[in-house]
């Protein structure tokens, strides 16, 4: 993140994100909460109705969807807060650039391809067959393996390792601690033991993709593992070989998906989801944290699974009544076909008495 301090004007920041100023043209120079902001900076509310929050700020604008008359300071009305601030932050903040440099102390094979205007950190090690794409920015401590592509613009953080011969697209970010290209969970069993499964498959990240720290992705058992342009991989996520993510799907921290499995576009997996392997979630679709996923989901909307968090002693009495299930179902069942039956033969006698 850069440290140099840009002020900008709310006309100009209209200028370039869209947006109807209400109120002076103050110069903004950085942005914060409702809560914590002042003078000079801009803040931003999503609600629909008028909030205390927003009477009770001091910034000098806010970001809203709708004129406010009880907010004094000046307004800046969007149809997306949110992703106005955006903008406005990767303005104000923007990207850390390359520095264009080797560190001395960096140890790259001869036959590798780094582009001059990389940035290559303290003890990173770049092996045979590698290339590094312009502007990309590799830190301290990564391992980039034998033949692996990495594209333009790429931030590599601290202590990253990527396994040989995998890909990675233009301008993606991947975080500390994240490993790709690690061998899949593929074992067959002899009857007497384990042997392993070889996995000869590559794992392709596309651009524009961000992964959050400590996130392992799989190779491919025999073919690859695929990530598409625009994915969003929060911290903690354990992507197994072979599986597929499409097009800008986000999937929020602690969530595993196993082998095998294609995960269509523009999804929204929230914290903690487990999805079994060889099963297909089709485009569009919402799974809720804490679910589980154990079939396919082939129409788009929003799935729940999981037990909601109660009181100990509910929990504990529904617990019991959980063994009891299949018992009460087949109960269920029989007493549906007593009435079922009761009622044709009322149906009955009343036709016969017509």
């Amino acid at each position: 993140m850069s440290t140099d301090k840009v002020v900008y004007k709310l006309s100009e920041l209209i200028t370039l994100f869209g947006g109807e100023l209400i109120g002076d043209d103050v110069t903004i120079a950085s942005v914060a909460s409702l809560e914590s902001a002042g003078i000079g900076q801009l803040s931003f509310y999503t609600g629909s109705k008028f909030s205390s929050e927003v009477e009770n700020c001091h910034a000098s604008a806010v970001v809203l969807k709708k004129h406010e008359p009880k907010y004094k300071c000046s307004q800046v009305l969007v149809k997306n807060p949110q992703l106005f601030i955006t903008r406005v932050l990767a303005l104000i903040y923007p990207a850390r650039r390359s520095k264009q440099s080797l560190h001395p102390m960096a140890s790259i094979a001869q036959d590798a391809c780094v582009d001059k205007t990389a940035e290559i950190g303290a003890f990173v090690v770049i092996e045979s067959g590698a290339r590094i794409g312009a502007n990309t920015i590799i830190e301290s401590g990564s391992t980039i393996g034998e033949n692996v592509l990495i594209g333009d613009h790429c931030r590599i953080h601290a202590r990253v390792v990527i396994y040989a011969d995998c890909e990675i697209g233009n301008f993606t970010e991947i975080h500390s601690g994240v490993v790709i290209g690690s061998d899949g969970f593929g074992n067959a069993w002899t009857g007497q033991n384990w042997e392993k499964i070889p996995q000869i498959g590559r794992v392709i990240v596309g651009s524009h993709v961000e992964i959050g720290a400590n996130t392992t992705i799989d190779r491919g058992a025999l073919d690859n593992t695929f990530i598409a342009d625009g994915v969003r991989l929060d911290n903690l996520i354990q992507v197994a070989h072979n599986v597929k993510i499409g097009k800008h799907t986000a999937i929020a921290a602690c969530s595993g998906i196993a082998g095998s499995t294609t995960v269509g576009s523009q999804c929204l997996i929230g914290g903690g989801v487990l999805i079994a392997g060889h099963i297909e979630i089709a485009d569009g679709i919402t799974l809720l944290s804490g679910g589980g996923t154990p079939a396919s989901l082939t129409e788009p909307g929003v799935y729940a699974s999981g037990v909601p968090t109660m009181p100990y002693a509910l929990w504990a009495r529904n617990s019991l009544q959980y063994k009891r299930l299949d018992e009460m179902a087949k109960r269920i069942r029989k007493i549906e076909k007593i009435c079922l039956a009761n009622d044709a033969k009322q149906l009955g006698e009343e036709n016969g008495t017509d």
